[in-house]
């Protein structure tokens, strides 16, 4: 089976989305001490800076899902499928661990060890792996019914100091939890929530294999139901978000809390909005065809290869600002989260020059991309390479 162009489109659009993120959050002179998101502190170029990488996530999750599905059926085989998955999941929590976090905090004591979604998709392959003989609709209508429903978890009326809850609060809410003396574990993207995507991510594979035209049309509908459900349930203000919104001092002001909804975990009106308009970029990307879709699929193609390298390209960077902005290496401080700023001392870039930078990387990795995907693709006897 080929390569399908519109998920390595899209897929490519939310890497090159994902850098953003990323340099904003190492190197934006306020990232440190303030949410980008926080209407008291915020402005709406900083806000909508962050909340459009919000759709990388979900779209990450959602189309490593269905990535798994087209293997499976390239394969036929429900054995070695299963063998694959659980041998990739264990993989990419151990990635998570070792590389990701070094790439995160350039702490070579690993003083923190954070579950992101990297860690999220190996947990979502493991679960698939065990799930592989039931039909396509019965694992859509799981996820789903994850997806709705899991912010009921924080509402069920557990007993003070109940047992069940201290184990299975890791897996519907983030929480820190501390590791020997000098070490913490911090559940980021608690695991259940994000295998709700994964698993609809899984079953919707299936719409891949229909006709161009076909799967243009359903992406089309199921993107424009999404994101009308999303303005018909964030209106109601009842149920499907942690943080109701609320009117502000200014339009702009309510808007921004309007759709200010929540990642951690991935409340029903985040995934709404981003896997909504995912599929409507899913839907537009079946018919364009040119130079510039091509160059977005370079990036699309080799997404674990990307994400690994930016990270550490990204922290070098910094390194790099830090020194021309007059910092000595005794000052550095990678233990304690800030990824080697100076604690307690300003550092930093303006808005303006996060984004030059971030232009930067992407242009960088570009190159980089293109020989790996290159390779991979006259080197496919080398098994290793499906782990990358």
């Amino acid at each position: 089976m080929k390569r399908i162009l519109s998920i390595d489109i899209v897929r490519g659009i939310v890497m090159i989305i994902m850098a953003l993120d990323h340099v904003r959050d190492m190197m934006h002179v306020n990232s440190i001490t303030q949410s980008p998101t926080n209407l008291v502190t915020t402005s709406p170029m900083l806000f909508f800076t962050r909340w459009v990488t919000y759709l990388c996530a979900p779209t990450f999750v959602f189309l490593a899902g269905t990535s798994a599905y087209l293997s499976f059926r390239r394969s036929h085989n429900v054995s070695s499928t299963r063998q694959f998955l659980l041998k990739r999941g264990l993989y990419l929590v151990l990635l998570e661990f070792m590389v990701v976090n070094l790439g995160l905090f350039f702490d070579l004591g690993f003083h923190t060890f954070i579950f992101e979604v990297i860690a999220a998709i190996g947990f979502g392959f493991i679960t698939l792996s065990l799930l592989l003989k039931l039909s396509a609709r019965f694992i859509l209508m799981c996820g789903l019914l994850i997806i709705f429903c899991h912010n009921l978890f924080s509402l069920i009326p557990f007993e003070s100091g109940s047992m069940v809850k201290m184990i299975l609060s890791p897996l519907f809410i983030p929480g820190a939890f501390p590791l020997l003396s000098h070490a913490v574990f911090i559940m980021g993207y608690p695991p259940i929530p994000w295998l709700g995507i994964m698993l609809a991510g899984f079953a919707s594979g299936k719409y891949f294999e229909w006709p161009g035209v076909k799967r243009e049309k359903l992406f089309l509908i199921i993107g424009g139901v999404a994101i009308l459900l999303f303005f018909v349930i964030r209106l109601i203000n009842i149920y499907g978000d942690s943080v109701p919104w609320s009117y502000q001092a200014s339009g702009v002001l309510t808007f921004l809390s309007f759709m200010n909804v929540t990642k951690y975990p991935p409340s029903l009106l985040f995934c709404l909005i981003t896997l909504g308009s995912m599929f409507l970029f899913l839907s537009l990307s079946e018919k364009v065809n040119n130079k510039f879709i091509h160059i977005l699929s370079v990036y699309g193609k080799v997404p674990l290869f990307y994400f690994l390298v930016h990270f550490y390209l990204i922290h070098f960077i910094l390194i790099a600002v830090m020194f021309l902005q007059g910092f000595h290496g005794s000052q550095l401080d990678f233990t304690s989260g800030t990824f080697g700023r100076p604690k307690g001392i300003e550092s930093g870039l303006s808005l303006w020059a996060i984004y030059f930078i971030w232009i930067g990387v992407v242009m960088m990795l570009y190159p980089l991309c293109k020989w790996y995907g290159k390779y991979k693709e006259n080197h496919q006897d080398k098994k290793w390479l499906r782990y990358l």
